[in-house]
């Protein structure tokens, strides 16, 4: 059952994932604060940030967020000891006495190679790589924490975020791409809208710890989507390159080692929620409507 949607939410971590949250909730009339780094170099979107960082205290204004707040959601990445936000507001945290909701984005990292097959919500997280740790660490913190204060709260797995100002028209603009091809690999993807309009569909629909595996409809070799970016760009593609070459970056190739696909019809079921950019040919289309790939 729908709910209303909270009053006040605050987002740790406003980095892109977390910009886009924001302005969804904004553009809903939530209002809306968060966290960054260094708020001096922010962009001037009047959005309140507040500073969260190793060896700095947390000052009243971010206190006081934390008061009003009926929902957090953190997109802070993990430390090895876990989630590096919730450490350093734990003690502030206490003191939150309108908090319902807490939720974490996480990664499909958590699981290892399919081969390329299938995981859903039901799938055992048995990625057991540094990356995949960190992640589940800090997953299981936010639970311990939902269920230390009674509260509902939800993880969001996630596969490749892209969308506007972020994707491989970009890419290609500045020369950046990477032609790294893996033969039979393929992964989802999920527009940073689309995250968005997931992750208030499960404010609005709390249960106790859920679990979201939000993704588009086609999971895809990544030189297809380069190869559709040159085609709506007219920009050249980078000579290719095989994916085990020592030339290609460590944590490139770590990437491309994993070869699975995402099932979220339970997700889609359980938030009423579909991507509105349903394949990467959508969300390369609008990124090209809004400028996207122009040198």
């Amino acid at each position: 059952m729908q709910m209303a949607a909270p009053a006040h939410v605050l987002v740790l971590g406003l980095g892109y994932s977390g910009r886009h949250l924001a302005a969804l909730l904004q553009a809903q009339g939530i209002a809306c604060s968060g966290t960054v780094r260094d708020p001096g170099t922010a962009p001037d979107d009047g959005l309140t940030r507040y500073r969260l960082a190793e060896g700095v205290p947390v000052d009243e204004g971010l206190r006081a967020a934390l008061r009003r707040a009926d929902a957090i959601v953190c997109s802070v990445p993990p430390e090895d000891a876990g989630d590096p936000a919730l450490r350093l507001l734990a003690d502030a945290l206490h003191d939150s006495p309108a908090l319902r909701w807490v939720g974490y984005l996480s990664s499909t990292a958590v699981y290892a190679d399919r081969d390329g097959g299938w995981v859903d919500e039901q799938a055992r997280a048995d990625a057991d790589d540094a990356t995949a740790l960190r992640r589940l660490r800090a997953e299981q913190q936010w639970r311990a924490f939902a269920q230390a204060r009674g509260i509902a709260s939800a993880v969001f797995r996630l596969p490749a975020l892209y969308g506007r100002g972020r994707n491989a028209l970009v890419q290609l603009a500045q020369g950046k791409a990477r032609h790294v091809v893996r033969p039979g690999l393929v992964f989802n993807r999920l527009h940073a809208e689309d995250l968005a309009a997931a992750v208030l569909a499960a404010m609005q629909r709390p249960q106790g710890h859920a679990l979201y595996l939000p993704a588009d409809d086609e999971p895809a070799p990544p030189q297809d989507v380069l190869a559709h970016a040159a085609l709506l760009s007219g920009l050249p593609l980078p000579a290719a390159q095989a994916w085990d070459d020592p030339a290609v970056p460590a944590s490139l190739r770590r990437f491309y080692a994993s070869n699975k696909r995402i099932d979220s019809r339970g997700t889609r079921a359980a938030l009423q929620w579909q991507p509105r950019f349903a394949t990467y040919r959508d969300g390369l289309a609008d990124a090209w409507a809004n400028g996207d790939g122009r040198r």
